[in-house]
């Protein structure tokens, strides 16, 4: 499509000295935008697309115009093909130059973890684009396995079954391997081996074998809980032996031909990785040494995302870049196999998160801003007052920094006692409205002063959230970002307009959901993880649109139906050499119709008993028979619209 400038934001008095590269350090855009996202001069983000020698970029205003013109409303998932296509090929080639570098003889090959996102197109694109580079995918379940060898080509390409196995799920991967598909099982357990053995007698079918053992290195990061020996996956190594042994006896040792060792996930630190491949190493030369055959290593996850963009070793950051990464995997193979004169294995890594994060972002448009502005205040109060009234106006005119301390605390204890007043009927109701005022005006000044200081007081240091602003964005969190209410993940979320001009307001982020838990309060800035987010003040008639980014890593395939909001729009995306995007797919959320049936209700039959109640309503007079047709179809047509907010 033609490229199109937006519309929707008007020329806005710029304050002196603010730039889009001002608000590009605000916001840290420049770090964990990885290269992919930028700020243009016009004040809106742009996602970049390399083109070998050249590189495009591509207004993310232009494409939600776009969006509105198809009818696609907020809240959207958008997804730009060309990231994700360049982080499969950045991850393959990666590791192709550490082989190279390092000496190394055998080659990688990477697996997608569907779990991480198992959305068609981007499992078909994955497949796609992949085949190039032999890249595969991770099953966990039957319905990942059926997904897996109904999209995978590519029979060089490798399939690693994990979890627990049936003998339904056992049967078509020994299907595959008779297609001439490699497909590993990896066991889990010991009781899974004999399940194996009889399904590959039954069929006629030897399987490829893998085993998983619980890996003795424990990680930083959020799920430092579950590594190391707390790890709730992996063979000990009582029953690896005893495995071995099980195989040797049938006959089918030459079967076990993969080592797996899923380090954690999201691991921040590069020294884990190192360490945990080292120790992995060992299992498998160990496995050598028992006389399996071996050939290939399995790492699991783990490669991080820099969320923060803070490059540390901080539960959402990593102290590593993705080349050091892999020279790391490698010079550790080739540092224990080469003086024991093993041969060095396919290198696997389950990398899903890396993969798909960055392709994918959220956009919603803001609803509505409550604020903690105090309302207007005359200069003088009204005759006869309540005495507490005036005590707080003395605070309010005597705050500076040499005692706002003191105006903090009196302003305190005159707001709590105007409030038992109150309650005791010693104020009226406009006494109050008017004292709260004040107190939070003292608030105000008070937190102008804090910047200024060398050393917060602890009871001041949460005020600027207090009297942050609260904007009501068109999403809910349970559905698009389960992560933040689950884990406290810290996305990267700014607006992608108006960046030309300086945001005035410090907010925090509500949901939809009428939800105490449906909040964002936590920000990740340059400076560290902040409690509020800077952004505009609205403009009349004029949508502000935010955008989530790094969404691609489980959020749709997490998200729930709380409060019933179903399924958001979704967009697909393909930026060409010469600067136009094409809307390759689309797909339409789901209706309050969709999401009601998963939920056990009929459409049609709720339709019929809505009629009904209407037809009582005609009967007894309430309504005329017009009437009754109008909201029949009102009714109608709200059972097909968006779950989400939508405007006239």
């Amino acid at each position: 499509m033609p490229k199109e400038r937006p519309t929707i934001t008007s020329a806005a008095a710029t304050p002196a000295g603010w730039s889009s590269e001002c608000s590009a350090e605000l916001y840290g855009i420049n770090t964990w935008g990885a290269g992919y996202f930028d700020l243009s001069e016009q004040g809106e983000a742009q996602v970049n697309v390399d083109f070998g020698e050249h590189q495009v970029a591509v207004s993310i205003m232009d494409i939600v115009l776009g969006m509105r013109a198809r009818g696609l409303h907020m809240p959207a998932v958008l997804r730009i093909r060309n990231l994700l296509d360049h982080r499969i090929k950045l991850l393959n080639e990666s590791f192709a130059q550490a082989i190279e570098q390092g000496g190394y003889q055998n080659t990688y090959r990477g697996v997608f973890p569907i779990k991480v996102n198992q959305q068609c197109h981007v499992i078909e694109e994955i497949a796609d684009y992949g085949r190039r580079y032999h890249h595969g995918f991770e099953a966990g379940s039957k319905a990942e396995l059926i997904i897996a060898l109904s999209q995978l080509k590519d029979h060089d390409s490798l399939i690693v079954c994990n979890g627990y196995k049936d003998a339904e799920f056992i049967d078509l991967g020994l299907y595959a391997r008779q297609m001439g598909i490699a497909c590993f099982f990896v066991l889990e357990s010991i009781t899974e081996l004999p399940l194996v053995l009889e399904r590959s007698r039954i069929l006629g079918v030897e399987p490829l074998i893998g085993v998983r053992i619980k890996n003795s290195v424990a990680v930083d990061g959020h799920w430092s809980q579950d590594s190391g020996d707390r790890s709730i996956f992996g063979l000990s190594t009582d029953s690896l032996i005893s495995i071995v042994d099980n195989l040797r006896d049938a006959g089918m040792l030459h079967c076990l031909q993969l080592l797996h060792c899923h380090l954690g996930s999201q691991i921040p630190n590069i020294r884990n990785v190192r360490s945990g491949v080292l120790d992995a190493c060992r299992f498998y030369a160990g496995l050598v040494e028992e006389g399996a055959p071996m050939g290939y290593l399995d790492l699991g996850g783990g490669l991080a995302v820099d969320y923060e963009g803070a490059r540390t070793n901080s539960t959402h950051s990593m102290n590593y870049q993705l080349h050091e990464y892999c020279t790391n995997i490698v010079e550790s193979i080739c540092e224990t196999f080469d003086p024991l004169g093993i041969a060095h294995p396919v290198i696997i890594t389950e990398s899903g998160r890396a993969t798909v994060a960055y392709s994918s972002m959220l956009l919603f448009n803001i609803l509505d801003v409550r604020t903690s502005s105090p309302g207007p205040i005359a200069d003088n109060l009204p005759a006869d007052c309540n005495e507490t009234l005036v005590n707080l106006q003395s605070a309010l005119k005597t705050v500076c920094a040499d005692n706002f301390q003191e105006s903090y605390n009196d302003a305190l204890f005159y707001r709590d006692e105007l409030r038992e007043e109150f309650h005791h009927g010693q104020a009226t109701l406009r006494e109050r409205a008017l004292g709260e005022n004040l107190y939070l005006a003292v608030l105000q000044k008070v937190a102008a002063i804090l910047p200024q200081l060398n050393r917060v007081p602890p009871e001041l240091e949460n005020l600027p959230e207090l009297l942050s602003d609260i904007y009501y964005g068109n999403f809910s969190l349970f559905q698009s970002l389960p992560d933040i209410w689950a884990i406290d993940q810290v996305f990267p979320i700014m607006p992608i307009h108006r960046l030309n001009e300086q945001p005035t307001r410090s907010a925090v982020l509500a949901d939809l959901t009428c939800d105490c838990d449906g909040k964002i309060d936590h920000f990740s800035t340059p400076e560290g993880i902040s409690r509020t987010l800077n952004l505009h003040a609205l403009k009349p008639d004029e949508d502000y649109y935010l955008s989530v980014f790094l969404v691609g890593a489980y959020q749709e395939t997490l998200g729930d139906l709380h409060n019933l909001f179903g399924d958001t729009n979704v967009v697909n995306v393909a930026i060409d050499p010469d600067g136009t995007f094409e809307f390759e797919r689309e797909f339409h959320g789901d209706s309050i119709s969709d999401v009601l049936s998963y939920v056990e209700y009929e459409p049609k039959q709720m339709q019929e008993k809505f009629r009904l109640v209407a037809e009582d309503a005609v009967r007894s007079g309430k309504i005329t028979i017009a009437q009754r047709q109008s909201i029949l179809r009102a009714f109608k047509e709200s059972l097909h619209g968006y779950t989400y907010f939508e405007h006239e």
